[in-house]
């Protein structure tokens, strides 16, 4: 079994972050989503598997002031920490989401491309539990995962691609759909990926 923890220390360490099929300069479509939630701007707001992304970038920029970024790798939250400045407004989180245990309650949920990498059904169980551990109730959940004409497999590991109808079949008990989109993103190598993202609002 891979350790995911290894396999995205790899990555980080020996490639720059902006040659990463997942780069974006300017991650507009989750920067548009959030933004449509209508959340005050020094709501909680938690990116998980943030990384290297630009959204905290964005967010920063936008006026947002309570953000946590968790990721696995702490090669990929030092990067971040180093270009957006120690003295943003950003909690910077290594850890497992399957295992995290959330300290504050979030008015939003930001997840793009963490949970398709999620393949076993028990851990699929385990992102929502904490999910909803994590959301106040009236909350948000972004989430951004590959379409199902997306590619089947990123970064060597097996993906499992979704569309609303899907998605909903896991989150559907606790949340309600209020919008799905598709969007092309085109990697820094000039290929284009199909993605499906999902606003759910937590009931």
């Amino acid at each position: 079994m891979i350790d995911r923890s290894d396999h995205w220390e790899r990555i980080y360490r020996e490639k720059p972050a902006a040659s990463l099929s997942w780069h974006e300069a300017i991650p507009r479509v989750s920067l548009d989503l959030i933004e449509a939630t209508s959340i005050p701007k020094d709501a909680w707001i938690v990116d998980i598997g943030g990384g290297a992304s630009r959204l905290a970038d964005g967010l920063v920029a936008a006026g947002y002031s309570n953000l946590t970024v968790l990721d696995l790798s702490a090669t990929a939250l030092a990067q971040s920490r180093s270009r957006i400045g120690r003295e943003a407004p950003v909690e910077w989180v290594v850890a497992d989401v399957l295992q995290w245990e959330p300290t504050h309650r979030y008015a939003l949920w930001h997840d793009r491309a963490v949970f398709h990498f999620l393949t076993a059904p028990e851990d699929r169980a385990s992102y929502r539990d904490v999910m909803l551990n994590a959301i106040r109730p009236g909350g948000y959940a972004i989430v951004g995962t590959f379409a199902p004409d997306g590619p089947e497999r990123c970064s060597g590991l097996p993906v499992v691609r979704y569309d609303a109808k899907a998605l909903m079949d896991v989150f559907g008990m606790d949340f309600a759909l209020r919008r799905s989109i598709r969007h092309e993103h085109v990697t820094p190598a000039g290929t284009v990926q199909n993605f499906h993202f999902g606003t759910l609002q937590r009931l």
